[in-house]
């Protein structure tokens, strides 16, 4: 009885959030206020507002020159390393000479989400026009931060996507609110990525601003993946974000309640204040970086390619309002048709196993063929994955992957050394630095001498923001984890997708979506190389169907399961179908329909490294009860 009232006062309360607009006057006051009190320094009079130099941006610039419109040309850089994808975007942020476009799903308060968001002020006091729209639910999460960005120059505009209770902020208990009384509109989210500079080159991908995308966390951080390209198709981002910027559901500050609220209450605010970094001699470092030309060509110039065909996908905003629509569906749409095409080989790199029924369709129907082309998947494991619930959905499907799809997947250790490797090279500086921040000399890769930072420590933000942050579940062994983000794919050698589209169903029908593909295969060979890498034994478990222990008991039990999994609910026999292998020391890495298969792998059971706790439990009980909710998480 108490729980029923609990969920009537939550929807009652969530119907009057709902109604809570702003008036027009109200929206107008707070306008004027921001218009009389923001700050209008400037600190460039030159017509290139004082640009830096960016051969990165050169190189844009002379691929637009030389394309025609039968014959585009593009600079394709891939931005596999974190302090690339860092140092690129704070050499594009200072090139800018007219304007930068940022999108995200989420943006911390963390020295990454400061350090990006100082380099847009910085740009936007020198004349630059910046727009910055990101997702509601997960980013400046203070309204005090949102107040002062404001008026922080006139040359700044930002804009909340989906702020479901005219809000910038949503503690719990509206959280609950927005699921129960409004869920369509609550969980639909923005989940592009891109920085566009000056509609001539642009980054999409995997990465948000938050330490953990960079390689800059100390607990946890994410095996992620960006792409650079300039040319032509940074048009189509241009026209991409100005559709979202323009939609309705794209809501100014001002028209948010409780920033509105600390406009009016705060009508001469104090300057803008100093970031307050963890590590500002990281940060001092990576900025630098983006200065230093040598370094920006050994890191970013020579490993761009020049390359002809090119595409950046967006699904359109009606995709949220109208799912059925499947002309909003551009780019989920045609990488389903994209998957469909494969003839001998798909390479797929996800966070979340968990297919879509149409990717369902494709994958089966191309398992049938006379000749199925190989399915590589590279995806997390429990003890990688900070997303436990989804883990737990996918988990229960293992034997339709194998068996039904033909998929041979591969599960992220926790302290895979290919993720370990690209935190190192985030945390170096030069040996000459005598920085007191910095700890732990060591040897690169390429044998030089660095010092490596000293493990950072969650802290309040610019605003006294701590954040939302997942956890993932605790492990048997110790030492700084690592989970993957990365969304990429792979099909045929031939072409490639670098994006933010997870193959799952919230991707397909509820999450707008982004990326661009790139009809080359230099670019498709880089990218497979880079997947592949991930599922190496020392990086990966591979998964593959349980040996029976007792032929005649194993095999009742593996019936069992499978009926257990087919049911809707109650999926309760815990004894699954494939479970996790570790190769031995002296075997190579082989198939699981390799008839050396057992003599060389080992298993580790289902969850290896993962401690018993609640996550653990949790993980079981939405195996067991948890398929209803499948296109939600």
């Amino acid at each position: 009885m108490q729980l029923h009232r609990g969920l009537v006062v939550i929807v009652l309360l969530g119907a009057l959030l709902q109604g809570c607009t702003l008036t027009r006057a109200q929206i107008q006051r707070a306008d004027a206020i921001v218009a009389a009190s923001v700050d209008r320094q400037n600190s460039c009079n030159r017509p290139d507002r004082c640009a830096v130099p960016s051969p990165l941006l050169d190189a844009a610039d002379q691929a637009i020159a030389r394309s025609t419109p039968s014959q585009p040309e593009h600079v394709v850089t891939l931005l596999d390393d974190s302090e690339a994808a860092m140092v690129a975007r704070i050499n594009l942020i200072r090139a800018a000479r007219q304007s930068i476009d940022v999108q995200s799903y989420i943006w911390d308060e963390d020295d990454t989400g400061q350090l990006i968001l100082n380099e847009l002020i910085a740009a936007a006091r020198r004349g630059v026009d910046v727009r910055i729209l990101a997702d509601q639910l997960f980013s400046f999460e203070d309204p005090n931060l949102l107040e002062r960005l404001t008026r922080v120059s006139p040359n700044l505009q930002v804009r909340l996507y989906n702020p479901t209770f005219h809000n910038s902020r949503t503690p719990p208990l509206e959280f609950a609110a927005g699921i129960l009384c409004c869920f369509m509109k609550f969980n639909q989210r923005m989940h592009n990525k891109l920085i566009l500079v000056d509609d001539r080159i642009g980054i999409t991908g995997g990465r948000n601003y938050q330490d953990r995308y960079f390689n800059w966390d100390n607990d946890f951080n994410y095996l992620d993946r960006d792409v650079m390209v300039g040319g032509p198709a940074a048009q189509e981002m241009a026209a991409s974000f100005n559709l979202f910027w323009n939609l309705k559901r794209s809501v100014p500050l001002t028209h948010l309640r409780d920033v509105n609220r600390l406009i009016v209450g705060d009508p001469a605010p104090p300057p803008w204040p100093a970031p307050q970094y963890l590590n500002p001699a990281r940060v001092t470092d990576a900025i630098d970086e983006a200065h230093d030309p040598d370094w920006l060509t050994q890191h970013l110039v020579d490993p761009s390619l020049i390359t002809g065909k090119v595409e950046y996908f967006s699904d359109r905003p009606a995709k949220t309002e109208r799912p059925e629509r499947r002309e909003a569906q551009q780019f989920t749409n045609h990488l389903m048709h994209l998957i469909s095409q494969a003839q001998h080989e798909v390479v797929l790199q996800t966070p979340y196993l968990v297919m879509s029924r149409h990717a369902k369709k494709i994958f089966r129907q191309l398992h049938k063929e006379p000749s199925p082309p190989q399915i590589t998947v590279s995806t997390n494991s429990l003890a990688s994955t900070d997303a436990f619930a989804v883990y737990a959905v996918s988990y229960k499907h293992r034997k339709s992957y194998l068996s039904e799809y033909g998929f041979d997947i591969y599960e992220l250790k926790p302290h895979a050394p290919v993720a370990a490797d690209a935190y190192v090279q985030a945390n170096i500086v030069d040996q000459d630095d005598d920085s007191e921040d910095e700890t732990d000399v060591g040897t690169d890769t390429s044998g030089g001498q660095h010092k490596r930072f000293a493990g950072t420590e969650r802290r309040p933000g610019l605003f006294g923001s701590n954040g939302r942050r997942n956890r993932p579940a605790p492990l048997l062994s110790a030492g700084r984890r690592f989970g993957l983000h990365a969304k990429s794919l792979v099909v045929d050698d031939s072409f490639a997708m670098v994006g933010s589209h997870n193959f799952d169903p919230r991707s397909d029908h509820y999450n707008t979506e982004a990326g661009v593909i790139v009809y080359d295969q230099r670019f498709a060979n880089e990218l497979r190389s880079s997947i592949l890498h991930a599922t190496e034994a020392q990086n990966a478990w591979i998964i593959a169907p349980r040996k029976p222990v007792i032929p005649v008991l194993g095999q009742i039990s593996q019936v069992i399961g499978d009926i257990s999994a087919k049911l809707p609910f109650f999926d309760l026999w815990p004894f699954r179908y494939a479970t996790s292998y570790q190769l031995k020391a002296d075997c190579p890495p082989m198939q699981p329909d390799n008839p050396d298969f057992s003599r060389c792998y080992e298993a580790v059971g289902d969850f290896p490294d993962v401690a018993i706790s609640p996550k653990l439990l949790y993980t079981r009980l939405i195996t067991a009860f948890g398929a209803g909710v499948t296109g939600v998480l």
